[in-house]
């Protein structure tokens, strides 16, 4: 596991790439990677994930003790964050975001088919939705941990995303993939472009067969 320092810096440029790309805007969102042992390092309260500096990352574990904050509180998402690090203890970073494409499908009943390109085919293999709960708040938590072992990626209605992976770097290219496809599925609906997704038969033997990285195990 990379020392704190590192996964600083790791964060800080996954903020910018996150503003650079449109995944981020304004002061939501907040990310979060795990350090070493029970602890993670998470964005504080009121960031710019354009724009974080050192002090605006805090050190914390998942007893909800907090280390050299210097008077700094830790996003109030955090009990999300929590949540996936205690289900899941392969998972390396977390991401929150509220996208526009994927905050429109997240507002809406669309569902994000998995089959329409090879990213999909991976990233999005699964995608669950977890019902409305005000941010911040231990039922929100809640619901993202009943989901956390279900999929890498979660729909928080009428809110945003959380994505999640072993790596900071993997969790950013997931969440680009997943507002891509938000962008072309939207995109393609407006403009009465149908999508030829590939089927089933495709769909697994690309995931089990083809080589592009090792299918997740979601037993």
């Amino acid at each position: 596991m990379a020392n704190v320092e590192t996964i600083r810096k790791e964060l800080q440029h996954t903020g910018k790439y996150m503003m650079q790309y449109d995944l981020a805007w304004g002061n939501a969102g907040n990310i979060s990677a795990r350090s070493e042992g029970d602890r993670y390092v998470v964005t504080a309260s009121g960031t710019f994930l354009g724009e974080l500096e050192e002090a605006d990352l805090i050190e914390c574990d998942l007893s909800g003790n907090v280390y050299g904050a210097k008077g700094r509180k830790p996003s109030k998402e955090t009990p999300m964050h929590r949540a996936i690090y205690e289900s899941r203890p392969e998972i390396g970073a977390v991401l929150h975001a509220s996208p526009f494409y994927t905050t429109l499908i997240a507002c809406s009943d669309l569902e994000i088919p998995s089959n329409m390109f090879v990213e999909t085919m991976y990233y999005l293999e699964r995608i669950e939705r977890v019902p409305y709960c005000h941010p911040g708040s231990d039922a929100l938590g809640e619901g993202v941990r009943k989901k956390a072992k279900l999929a890498n990626v979660l729909l928080l209605e009428n809110h945003g995303v959380v994505v999640y992976d072993t790596t900071i770097r993997e969790a950013r290219m997931a969440l680009q993939t997943l507002e891509v496809a938000s962008r072309m599925l939207i995109t393609s609906m407006s403009a009465k472009v149908g999508i030829q997704g590939l089927g089933p038969e495709t769909e697994l033997e690309f995931l089990e067969k083809a080589g592009y990285k090792p299918r997740r195990n979601w037993s």
